[in-house]
């Protein structure tokens, strides 16, 4: 179970310190076939997500997570890793994103972060920074890429 840590006020990390090129490594999740079922069942109960039997006989030969469900462990691990340190305002826009592969019962997810833009906007206090995020699994294969932009406060 991950659990966050907040920063302490002089450990926030604000706009203006982020640099773009810059990669953030993410803690690692492992997802059981319960939990997959059970977050499928309530959000997206398709076959290939709640009935092992027939996930076995169809296109994806046994259980895959729902893709919301890839994407939610995706901001779980960015923000217990990351985005709690920073100075975040809120999210703005998800963009171009891709599901690789399936997920699957047991695998374990890891991922990166990469700041690709930052622009301030000092008079309003904050500053758009743009990510680029990646899930992959235990072998390396990616399963989640996206395009993440969020607003951040720029230092008081």
């Amino acid at each position: 179970m991950i659990s966050p840590q907040p920063p302490t006020a002089s450990a926030r990390i604000y706009a203006d310190d982020l640099q773009v090129g810059r990669r953030y490594e993410l803690d690692q999740y492992t997802i059981t076939e319960d939990e997959l079922v059970a977050f499928a069942s309530a959000w997206d109960p398709q076959d290939f997500h709640i009935d092992g039997d027939a996930a076995r006989s169809g296109a994806f030969d046994g259980l895959i997570a729902s893709g919301i469900h890839t994407l939610a462990i995706y901001q779980r691990l960015a923000v217990t890793k990351t985005f709690a340190t920073w100075s975040v305002i809120a999210g703005r826009r998800l963009d171009d994103v891709r599901f690789l592969r399936p997920v699957r019962p047991d695998d374990t997810l890891t991922g990166t972060i990469d700041i690709v833009d930052v622009v301030l906007e000092p008079a309003r206090g904050r500053g758009l920074v743009i990510t680029d995020a990646e899930l992959v699994n235990q072998y390396g294969d990616p399963v989640l890429r996206a395009r993440v932009e969020a607003y951040v406060r720029t230092r008081p």
